[in-house]
């Protein structure tokens, strides 16, 4: 699976995208169960984050570009 252009709810407190809640992927939208990761690059926050379906996801934001990159994950245990 490629990455894409998706939307990702987020819960923003101090700051936007302070914490993802919902990953909306090809039409569907998967509640955040947990959050495996986080990152901050240059361009803005990152998180991995597993779903309450089991699925997984890189989520990246791009600040200046205001949009959000996400990445699906292999299952566990997928080679």
């Amino acid at each position: 699976m490629s990455a894409g252009d998706a939307t990702v709810e987020c819960y923003s407190g101090y700051t936007y995208a302070q914490e993802p809640r919902a990953v909306i992927w090809e039409g569907h939208r998967y509640p955040v169960e947990r959050i495996e990761g986080r990152w901050r690059t240059p361009g803005g926050p990152g998180f991995r984050v597993a779903t309450d379906q089991g699925l997984s996801f890189d989520i990246q934001y791009s600040e200046e570009e205001d949009r959000w990159t996400v990445q699906p994950r292999p299952a566990s245990g997928s080679y």
